[in-house]
């Protein structure tokens, strides 16, 4: 496997995982976001979405670091 196919597959998994992250966080707030074109959709909506992931993120990374990780 040469380099660049790796960084693609990499870059594919990445952005399957943040996709997941994204449908999960919409989830957990009442978001109804789905696979694909999501026009339909508040900015208020979009944006708190995008603003959970952070927050979720921030978290996650400050329990790592406490833990020493």
């Amino acid at each position: 496997m040469n380099n660049s196919t790796g960084s693609s597959k990499t870059k594919k998994e990445a952005q399957g995982a943040l996709d997941r992250f994204k449908m999960e966080v919409a989830s957990e707030i009442g978001v109804n976001l789905k696979e694909g074109y999501n026009g339909d959709l508040t900015s208020a909506e979009a944006g708190s979405v995008g603003g959970n992931m952070v927050k979720k993120m921030i978290k996650r990374q400050e329990e790592q670091m406490a833990q020493g990780n």
